[in-house]
């Protein structure tokens, strides 16, 4: 394959924006991660041996490595990486700061003289030798993992340790797997896209050209299977010709952002038009109404189209976070606001959902429905707690929560000439070359949205606001006055010459939905779901008066907003749906009743509260129903 050339290389066509998030929603979970998760992934780590597995190897006689999977050093690169963001506020605890010093240390200490760096594979009593088993092995998922911590150390703290660890580790991999040289793929995509951010940091093009390199052999015969087939490591067949998502879910959606990223630094509009075409098939087909995506447990895969069963969903948390960084992509490539209203469904949903209240527990696998007599546990392990778990043998999610949510603020906002595209609302601060302001906004619990400028342009921009698609009705002022705003493809544009003191005020309004279900989907036919704004709402047994199976929803759903109570203090300030509904329990105890001659509507009447499903878990292990019956 010809080198990357001048001519090929290619900037974004939007360039995200750093954005501080400084109130609501957001701003509470990042407060939480600080305040809870972080703290506790550290004493999670610790005790589950993986900076040990790394001390170990400075010993003459070394303990046995600890874990049960040769790929435990991404928890510590994925934890570094959000403690990167932490650290850089300059209100982390001291012992963040001690860890971070250790582990970066130790690695430092450890990597072997060719910048080979694993801490299950340096170990001489390993059961296979390095690069022995590039499948299971992940090696390369490890180095992905190492440049992402080291290049956001880089750029937030200005401490380039870590990035000479990982240029070390990555050009022996350029060394190894290069042009020219063997070609190899991993079994766990991860490292294309952090290749070509590594590229993007250090200007050094063999990256970008090694990532395009691990994106087009894939699906060529270089992988060498076992356990699951090539389907499952999309390779099967070269990315550009995949008919849709498939496979195990976390790979498939890092492959697909690894493949965005080249597209974005070379133009490859091959890789485009796939990665395209992909992305539109599975949002009509694949994904669920929270997001999530993944529907097989055995294999943590994606299934076939419209193969989405509630209660054995497992929308793992990890494949919401790499849905999120595809979209992200997409909507780099193209400033369009669909890639947006995916990724913020993900993000107040289907990811949000992966962490308990309090922040100290987590879901793996996300299902829309959990039955009354349900005892399987959460992740694979026997036995432990039936709802979130502080921790899991293989926990790769704890830890992409962390460093994710330390991320929000890069998702808000991006800029190209002449224009500001606000993506999301939250409380925040956005500081630009050409201006800045302070967003107002207790989003996503109203769509209230309030702008004022401090900072403006010398000529005439753009400020665009995405409309989410469920929105309707909009209306956009500037200084009271109604703006003349240009709608088109998800955005309201307003164009005008600035000045310091300008307000704009944007309304979205948030009324209740009720979703019908697609006719191809089995699973949920004749069943509704709630949303309100980007939200989706859940019953749980303990705010319904029935029992949650034998409800069922009216063709016009009335439902009134109402706060949280004391009783569902799961986060200050929700907003909840108060729904009139009705009950129709079985006709008979009879497995298979005869159908009745004449419809049967239910006459009971109750009212039931229905919380985000973000909030759902978090007291006793209860049923919950995403889908509820409708009439």
């Amino acid at each position: 394959m010809p080198h990357i050339t001048d001519e090929e290389l290619v900037s974004e066509h939007v360039k995200p924006v750093a954005v501080r998030i400084v109130g609501g929603l957001l701003h509470a979970w990042q407060l939480r991660n600080s305040a809870a998760t972080v703290p506790h992934a550290i004493e999670r780590l610790r005790a589950a041996g993986n900076v040990d597995n790394l001390s170990r190897l400075l010993m003459d006689d070394p303990p046995p490595y600890r874990g049960r999977y040769p790929f435990l050093d991404t928890d510590l690169y994925k934890t570094l990486e959000g403690l990167a963001y932490e650290l850089a506020t300059g209100t982390a605890a001291e012992p963040v700061r001690e860890f971070y010093e250790e582990v970066v240390g130790l690695l430092e200490r450890v990597q072997a003289d060719d910048g080979y760096l694993n801490s299950f594979f340096q170990d001489p009593a390993a059961a296979k030798k390095p690069w022995e088993d590039l499948a299971w092995g992940h090696e390369l998922y490890n180095l992905g993992h190492l440049i992402q911590a080291a290049v956001a150390a880089a750029r937030h703290l200005g401490d380039r340790r870590l990035l000479a660890v990982a240029v070390k580790f990555a050009d022996l991999v350029v060394s190894r797997y290069g042009e020219g040289r063997e070609e190899a793929v991993c079994g766990h995509p991860e490292v294309e896209m952090a290749l070509v951010e590594l590229f993007r940091e250090t200007g050094e093009r063999a990256y970008l050209t090694q990532a395009r390199l691990f994106v087009d052999r894939r699906g060529h015969g270089h992988l060498k299977h076992s356990i699951f087939t090539a389907e499952y490591f999309q390779d099967h067949l070269p990315f550009r010709d995949l008919p849709s998502v498939t496979g195990h879910a976390v790979r498939m959606t890092y492959l697909a952002a690894g493949a965005a990223d080249v597209y974005l630094e070379t133009g490859d509009r091959s890789l485009f038009e796939a990665l395209e075409r992909l992305w539109d098939d599975m949002v009509a087909t694949k994904l669920y109404i929270t997001g999530g995506l993944g529907s097989r447990h055995s294999d943590e895969a994606i299934g076939d189209r419209y193969e989405l069963p509630s209660e054995r969903a497992y929308s793992e948390t990890c494949a919401a976070i790499g849905t999120m960084q595809w979209a992200w992509r997409m909507f780099l490539a193209t400033g369009g606001a669909k890639y947006l209203d995916v990724f913020e469904r993900i993000q107040y949903n289907a990811y949000a959902v992966g962490l308990s209240a309090e922040g100290t527990a987590f879901f793996y696998d996300n299902p829309l429905q959990r039955r009354p007599d349900h005892e399987q546990r959460s992740g694979a392990e026997d036995g432990g707690d039936p709802l979130r778990r502080p921790w899991f043998g293989c926990p790769c999610c704890p830890p992409n929560i962390v460093r994710w949510m330390t991320q929000l603020g890069d998702h808000m906002a991006a800029e190209r000439e002449g224009a500001l595209l606000i993506a999301s609302y939250a409380g925040a601060r956005i500081d630009t070359e050409a201006l800045g302001l302070t967003m107002e906004s207790d989003y996503p619990w109203d769509g209230d949205v309030r702008l004022v400028l401090d900072r403006a342009p010398d000529g005439p921009y753009t400020i665009m606001l995405r409309v989410p698609g469920w929105a309707k009705n909009v209306t956009v002022t500037v200084n009271g006055a109604a703006a003349d705003a240009t709608a088109r493809d998800g955005w309201l544009s307003v164009e005008r010459v600035w000045h310091a003191g300008d307000e704009v005020r944007l309304s979205l309004p948030m009324p209740v939905r009720a979703h019908g279900s697609h006719p191809h989907l089995d699973a949920t036919r004749g069943a509704a779901s709630l949303a309100r704004g980007p939200l989706v709402y859940c019953v749980e047994q303990q705010d319904c008066p029935v029992d949650v199976d034998d409800l069922v929803l009216p063709r016009l759903v009335n439902a009134n907003i109402a706060k949280s109570t004391a009783g569902i203090a799961l986060s200050e300030g929700a907003v909840v749906l108060q729904v009139e509904a009705a009950t129709a329990p079985p006709p008979s105890a009879e497995l298979y009743p005869e159908l009745p001659q004449e419809p049967a509507f239910p006459e009971t009447t109750v009212t039931t509260t229905f919380v985000p499903y973000f909030m759902w878990g978090n007291r006793s292990p209860m049923a919950m129903r995403v889908w509820v019956r409708n009439a």
